[in-house]
């Protein structure tokens, strides 16, 4: 091979191999670039002048974790809550507590609650196609819970609120003193005062970052 041509065959590569890594670090950039406006734009609580919390907005579209169920029942007749507790956390937190373990401030979780379907036997329990059970019915009403350290340092951090047990939802509500909610989430609660022990989406990732 002469000069020439051997000069001319080292340009070429050269420039394939330019152009790879510029192919290569393009990727890679907009691979980074995708992956940050993949995470979640945080819905972040809002309150009224007075203080109250406003009911939040699309939480049927946050990240659903679990629907605990203690009907009344199975509860000499007084459930404190006799119905499913369908519990979603606002995405763009969830994200957070995926990357790091802990629920960042901000943090809402959402609780419809949701009667079952009236029951057959004494247990309260029917029979449908699919067998034995308790099946969800109509709505009745939501709790929500919100962290923040600072104004609700009174009770552990967190405040607890209810928008009726029944229908419709009430649009804004109070934060509940500490005998009323607080005092158990603190007592029992396994994460922060979250009972991540009855939602594995949620325990599953803090013992992967606390073992």
């Amino acid at each position: 091979m002469n000069r020439k041509v051997m000069f001319t065959f080292l340009a070429l590569t050269g420039g394939v191999l330019a152009a790879a890594a510029f192919i290569e670090t393009t990727a890679s950039q907009a691979q980074s670039t995708n992956s940050e406006s993949a995470a979640p734009k945080r819905y972040l609580p809002e309150y009224t002048a007075k203080g109250d919390l406003m009911l939040p907005k699309n939480w049927r579209h946050w990240v659903y974790v679990g629907s605990p169920l203690t009907p009344n029942a199975l509860n000499g007749g007084e459930a404190n809550f006799p119905e499913f507790h369908n519990v979603y956390i606002e995405p763009g937190s969830f994200a957070i507590y995926e990357k790091t373990g802990e629920f960042p401030e901000g943090t809402i979780f959402f609780k419809e609650l949701q009667l079952t379907v009236k029951g057959e036997e004494a247990d309260g329990s029917r029979t449908e196609p699919s067998g034995r059970g308790y099946f969800p019915g109509a709505f009745n009403g939501a709790d929500v819970t919100v962290k923040d350290s600072k104004r609700y340092a009174a009770t552990g951090g967190w405040g607890y609120y209810n928008f009726h047990h029944y229908e419709p939802k009430a649009e804004t509500a109070s934060v509940k003193p500490k005998a009323e909610c607080a005092f158990c989430h603190i007592a029992s609660a396994k994460k922060d005062d979250v009972w991540t022990q009855f939602y594995p989406s949620l325990d599953e990732i803090a013992q992967k970052y606390h073992k």
